[in-house]
């Protein structure tokens, strides 16, 4: 419906009135409201950026670059595919079912700095990922690029659902290239997120004082009431280095992930919202050049008049506005419009119709506000969305990967006796049903057979956690519960859950499982627990 809306609405103005050309923004097409939501990171070189993307993913990914010095030297653009593959950004550019076409306009000196990188991935199925290049200082550095960076970023900021801001503890400064860049995501402040990463390697009062010091230098940059939301923590696979303050590090982590999990349900509400600003800014634009075409003469003096209409812009602004009560956000930077009018002749303008006007009100004022009461929300649960949409979906949050949940997911308030979480005895209570959800799609990605994952196959997902031998053979032999050497999905979420506790946490694996870890259908079989033989 969108894209319908788009095409018979609001494409046509758009053409009559030249907004590719003055804002720089080519016509949407259908590819770019079919994609997936978008992530963008954003940040000085090693702050993390692409360490947060590989934790995301709980794996590696072509063309990954991670070091103290500059590493990543372009755009990478993660995408979900069956096998594992570079793609240059020429190729990308083109590519039919991918929304990179608009990247063209930045020339091949850009494109050969753009590469997607596509492997297999329950997140990536859900979501796109934007890795940039690590913002560097000083003039020289951006003039060598070959490209204007802030342009490409603020190409991106308009299509991301999010952008990720990440600081590095002991790196604060803003360089001029980052406050520039910065400055061009005016107008994406509702999907701007700040990370403080690295957060372990510093003790409590020097976090206190980081924390408020990053604080003060965004609120000097980012001229905004409201002060940004920071997420503190350490994101990437290594145990936390000082465990001071791990318990806000695990909530800040949480409610982190949370954000990036309800993209997918948020993308039409966001697409909508995007539509919105393009149709104010395409109304704004279309009384402007109606305007100034009304005001240039019939025969002669036509350039006199334009260069005078272009030095009295900011009168010319206020006519309009008050004249069409339109508010004085919807217009263009006045400094840039005048200068993209130099390049015009006003006598070929087209003159303002009406009814292509009344046609953007009747999406903002019916259209689109319809749509809205048919998407799903948040708090729908399977039966209500069966009933909105005609069938439960079969993803609306981002499965995130198992690495995401750094500090295990039972509750952390449990006492020293049970180093899991809590046992809460409710016979339908387990408190691994979050993650069992979530890691769904990466066990049906082991091929099981009945439902269940053969030794082998097992025990190769138990290896590849690095653990010792003895280890493993203890997170083996609380995990199968049932004792028949093979796991089904539930005795799965169960080792994924030890093997985090100890990596991530650096948790003793305890001599029973606690009742509120054993999946209910399950508790019947550990009271007489024996021994399962060697892994």
């Amino acid at each position: 419906q969108l894209k319908a809306i788009y095409k018979d609405n609001i494409l046509p103005a758009e053409k009559r009135y030249r907004y590719d050309f003055f804002y720089e923004s080519p016509f949407l097409t259908d590819v770019e409201f079919d994609a997936k939501p978008q992530v963008m990171l954003v940040g000085q070189y090693s702050v993390g950026k692409t360490s947060f993307i590989r934790y995301m993913l709980g794996r590696d990914f072509p063309g990954a670059r991670i070091g103290p010095e500059p590493t990543t030297d372009r755009f990478t653009c993660l995408i979900n595919g069956p096998e594992e593959r570079t793609i240059p950004g020429n190729a990308l550019s083109v590519h039919p079912d991918l929304p990179f076409r608009g990247l063209e306009r930045f020339g091949v000196s850009f494109l050969s700095r753009f590469e997607g990188s596509q492997l297999p991935s329950s997140v990536l199925r859900s979501i796109t990922l934007v890795d940039t290049p690590g913002i560097l200082s000083g003039e020289k550095q951006r003039v060598n690029r070959g490209y204007d960076f802030t342009k490409v970023v603020s190409w991106f900021a308009d299509r991301a659902d999010l952008i990720i801001l990440l600081f590095d503890a002991h790196k604060l400064d803003i360089s001029d290239e980052l406050k520039s860049t910065i400055d061009c995501l005016k107008g994406h402040d509702d999907k701007i997120r700040c990370i403080l990463n690295k957060a372990d390697q510093i003790n409590r009062q020097q976090l206190m004082r980081v924390y408020g010091a990053l604080l003060w230098s965004l609120g000097k940059t980012i001229n905004s009431p409201e002060v940004l939301r920071v997420y503190v923590g350490s994101f990437w696979d290594e145990p936390l280095q000082n465990l001071d303050n791990a318990e806000l590090f695990e909530q800040e982590e949480t409610d982190l992930m949370r954000d990036l999990a309800i993209l997918p349900r948020q993308s039409a509400v966001r697409k909508i919202n995007e539509l919105v600003k393009r149709i104010r800014k395409v109304k704004t634009l279309a009384y402007i050049i109606g305007h100034l075409k009304s005001q240039m003469p019939a025969v002669m003096g036509k350039e006199k008049k334009q260069a005078k209409l272009i030095q009295d812009m900011p009168n010319v602004f206020r006519t309009i506005m008050k004249k069409h009560n339109l508010a004085p956000g919807d217009f263009p930077d006045i400094n840039k419009f005048s200068e993209k009018l130099k390049e015009t002749k006003f006598s070929e303008f087209k003159s303002l119709k009406m009814d292509e006007i009344q046609l953007l009100e009747d999406c903002l004022n019916n259209h689109l506000s319809r749509l809205m009461d048919e998407l799903p929300s948040e708090k729908d649960t399977p039966e209500t969305l069966k009933a909105k949409m005609g069938e439960v979906t079969a993803s609306t949050n981002v499965p995130l990967p198992t690495r995401a949940a750094k500090f295990g997911h039972a509750d952390t308030n449990a006492g020293a006796s049970n180093p899991f979480g809590a046992a809460e005895d409710a016979d339908d209570y387990w408190a691994l049903q979050e993650s069992a959800e979530r890691l769904k799609d990466s066990f049906e990605a082991l091929g099981p057979q009945g439902g269940f994952l053969s030794p082998q196959t097992a025990k190769e997902v138990l290896v590849k956690t690095g653990l010792q031998k003895d280890q493993l053979r203890q997170i083996w032999n609380l995990s199968d519960i049932d004792k028949d050497g093979y796991f089904d999905h539930h005795e799965y979420v169960v080792a994924m859950f030890l093997c985090d506790a100890v990596i991530q946490k650096g948790r003793p694996i305890p001599a029973e499982l606690p009742m509120s870890v054993i999946p209910p259908g399950k508790r019947s079989m550990v009271k007489d627990r024996k021994g399962a033989g060697d892994f």
